[in-house]
């Protein structure tokens, strides 16, 4: 039985003009996460996922499907599903009346835990917040109020963690810190379901791999072989100046940083001489292996694919 299970999952909404047409803001999503597995859930803003997440937590309803944890529905079974869950969302929401202890022991209430001092002691000192247990939550910054929400997630030790962007503008200290104890978790036996816009955390942790584009599944993989099926290296230069045409239609640029698809030295060769007769410059050359960044960058780019074209296992 699996962990989580996503049968054919759609969700529309209104658009509320008069007679216009429903948003599908999901298209029959299929997949499932086995028990103890480290899943990604990847795309781009809009592409669903987080409407997916809420579904699994119960705080939105499917149009159509249905959606599982360990075999019990999240509309029938709710009470059940939201104790094997412990959700940490994009959003910072905390109450600004309580200290991190007490808003901790607060929800361990919420689940009906009297004696959890030991578990919150234990979360405290991993998320590197004990030395902020008795601060007010207004006091705390936002990446130190980003960790007392991953700690209000798994107060109740929900064997199944969803983490909804948990790193999103905090610090490398605290990216650090939450994956170390997160990885610890998933060798522990927790199923683990990451949505994030940092994909070298998604191919470092996940074993695999589902990726969403306008509400759709169009990929899903393990990691390995994603990054197998990549179909070319990677050249990576810096240079001044704007690239020629036909580079620049195939390149990614970040600021003085360009990226180019090579498959062999003579194309290698192609792309320096087409720099030199423009007059520019390459700098700090290399070519390296496609990361799942590539990998995203060229199923998001891609066009005419059903659900299922790109499902590799």
């Amino acid at each position: 039985m699996p962990a989580l299970s996503f049968q054919s999952v759609t969700k529309e909404f209104a658009t509320g003009r008069p007679g216009a047409e429903t948003f599908r803001a999901l298209d029959e999503v299929t997949f499932a996460i086995e028990e103890g597995e480290f899943f990604g859930l990847l795309g781009p803003n809009g592409a669903g996922k987080t409407t997916l997440i809420n579904i699994l937590a119960g705080l939105s309803r499917a149009s159509r499907g249905a959606v599982a944890v360990r075999g019990l529905d999240v509309v029938t079974s709710y009470e059940q599903t939201r104790r094997l869950l412990g959700v940490v969302p994009q959003e910072l929401v905390f109450d600004p009346f309580f200290t991190v202890r007490e808003a901790l022991t607060l929800q361990s209430g919420y689940f009906g835990l009297r004696r959890n001092g030991e578990w919150i002691d234990e979360l405290l000192d991993s998320l590197g917040l004990a030395d902020k247990a008795d601060a007010n939550m207004r006091q705390l910054s936002g990446g130190m109020k980003r960790r007392v929400l991953v700690a209000q997630a798994l107060v109740h030790r929900p064997p199944v963690i969803v983490l909804d962007e948990p790193t999103a503008g905090v610090d490398v200290e605290l990216r650090q810190t939450l994956w170390q104890f997160v990885a610890r978790l998933n060798r522990d036996g927790h199923t683990i379901l990451l949505t994030t816009h940092y994909l070298e955390e998604a191919e470092a942790l996940c074993n695999r791999i589902a990726m969403l584009k306008k509400g759709r599944v169009v990929t899903l993989a393990t990691t390995s072989e994603l990054l197998s099926a990549a179909s070319s290296n990677v050249m990576r230069f810096k240079v001044d100046g704007e690239l020629p045409a036909a580079l620049r239609a195939k390149a990614r640029v970040t600021g003085r940083i360009a990226q180019l698809p090579v498959h062999d030295a003579t194309e290698v060769e192609h792309y320096l001489a087409a720099m030199r007769v423009a007059g520019i410059q390459a700098e700090d050359i290399e070519v390296r292996k496609a990361d799942l960044e590539d990998v995203f960058l060229s199923v998001m780019g891609s066009t005419g694919e059903t659900a299922q074209d790109r499902v590799v296992s």
